[in-house]
């Protein structure tokens, strides 16, 4: 696996985003699964999970390191003109999602603070399928989340953006981990996108970036994300076609939400 470990992994909302450039912006997070880790601990999410570094997709010995089952995928990669294009041609014929309530099958939220993926990554990690349920309660995640239901994507962008926990959490992890944190309104082109499966055994696809969710298709019922069928429909796929576009290996890194091994 191409590694981009100890990064500061993130994409802002840029011109070809819907939304407009003159926003607030983040620290990039590093692409660290500790100071991911200690993030959503800190917004309420259990120590009984954590992020795991996951060091092959296709070598059985070392997916055995990852504990099971795992509840999301975080894959951080290089925005490249083959991604660039992908999404606008997917996008395109797609209407702007407008889900809310209770029997949304998932919660999406769409980034519209720049420099912001690594945090909508970790929120769309821990805010859906099984890890929701691992949220205490009358915590800052699980206020969100109480807040976000009934509102449409636009307001809960709106919500993320005046919520001072998720600033100051977003803060205290920006200023941890191996590297230099850039500044805020630096261009970093290192994006994060969310694999989750639903409890009606979807595999979705999670992009502050995109119109909205994207169903990549139905998993067996003992599946995870890391089952090899959802490898397949979600980071193969994804992974093959930046691969063939750009004519070489793209270095990427995945990470994964799962219980802890504390």
């Amino acid at each position: 696996m191409a590694d981009s470990e100890g990064s500061r992994a993130d994409q802002s909302a840029s011109d070809s985003s819907p939304n407009p450039p003159q926003q607030q912006a983040f620290v990039p997070l590093e692409n660290n699964p500790e100071v991911m880790t200690a993030l959503v601990h800190k917004l309420g999410l259990s120590p009984s999970l954590a992020f795991h570094d996951v060091y092959s997709i296709d070598e059985p010995s070392l997916l055995e390191f990852v504990p099971r089952p795992v509840h999301a995928l975080l894959l951080v990669f290089p925005v490249t003109s083959t991604y660039e294009d992908s999404r606008r041609t997917e996008d395109d014929p797609l209407p702007e999602y407008t889900g809310s309530g209770s029997r949304e099958e998932i919660i999406w939220f769409r980034q519209t603070i720049r420099n912001a993926c690594g945090m909508i990554g970790l929120l769309h990690s821990a805010c859906n399928a099984g890890a929701r349920e691992m949220i205490a309660p009358s915590t800052d995640l699980a206020n969100l989340i109480t807040d976000a239901l009934p509102l449409d994507p636009a307001a809960r962008a709106r919500l993320i953006e005046s919520s001072p926990s998720i600033a100051r959490a977003h803060a205290s992890a920006a200023a941890q981990g191996d590297t230099a944190a850039p500044a805020a309104d630096d261009n970093v082109d290192l994006h994060f996108v969310a694999f989750v499966k639903s409890a009606e055994n979807n595999l979705w696809e999670l992009d502050g970036r995109r119109k909205g969710p994207l169903n990549r298709g139905k998993l067996g019922e003992e599946d995870d994300v890391l089952a090899e069928k959802a490898l397949d429909m979600g980071v193969r796929r994804f992974l093959k076609r930046e691969t063939e576009g750009e004519g070489n290996e793209i270095r990427f890194c995945l990470v994964a939400l799962a219980p802890s091994m504390d």
